[in-house]
């Protein structure tokens, strides 16, 4: 098993033996440690979908969560995939950029984005997420909805720097199979 990534079966068995290496600056918040899995497959056109989930106040997102007892921020975000959106899929180890998350407008959390290559869906656990893809125009339309300009910058950011990095690999095989 490549050590770059985790899976909720590599994490089940063994877990990851290097943790996430975060380069965090002084002035981001600090407390418990969160993460979103920017789950994603790419079309056989090389178009970049997102899997998105709605949060109980009926917003769309990116599955996210705290590391509670997980051995690494990379497992972290496979489980949150696997419990939110049903996600079976291959996550990066370390994330490949980070986000303020903001709860209201005196609290916000930075949360680890980590890549997330789906390779099958199921039913979540978490039934009201409804998990659907987007493209990375719709996701960035569906994630601006009912949020503040400067969250919302942020997350648009993050779909396209998710874009950026998912390009620049070797074309991946057509997943229009999954949900």
């Amino acid at each position: 098993m490549d050590k770059r990534f985790a899976s909720v079966e590599f994490a089940k068995d063994r877990g990851l033996e290097q943790p996430l290496r975060q380069e965090l600056m002084s002035w981001r918040p600090s407390g418990r440690a969160v993460v979103a899995a920017v789950c994603y497959r790419q079309q056989a056109d090389g178009e970049v979908e997102f899997l998105l989930v709605r949060t109980r106040a009926g917003r769309w997102t990116f599955p996210k969560g705290g590391v509670d007892g997980d051995s690494t921020a990379a497992i972290a975000a496979a489980r949150e995939a696997y419990e939110e959106a049903g996600v079976h899929g291959r996550v990066e180890e370390t994330a490949f950029t980070w986000y303020l998350h903001h709860k209201n407008a005196s609290n916000a959390h930075t949360v680890n984005a980590h890549l997330c290559r789906v390779h099958r869906v199921e039913t979540p656990g978490e039934l009201f997420r409804t998990p659907r893809w987007f493209s990375a125009e719709g996701a960035k339309r569906r994630l601006r909805e009912e949020r503040p300009s400067l969250y919302a910058e942020e997350l648009e950011r993050v779909v396209d720097q998710a874009v950026r990095r998912v390009e620049r690999r070797a074309p991946r095989a057509s997943l229009s199979n999954l949900n």
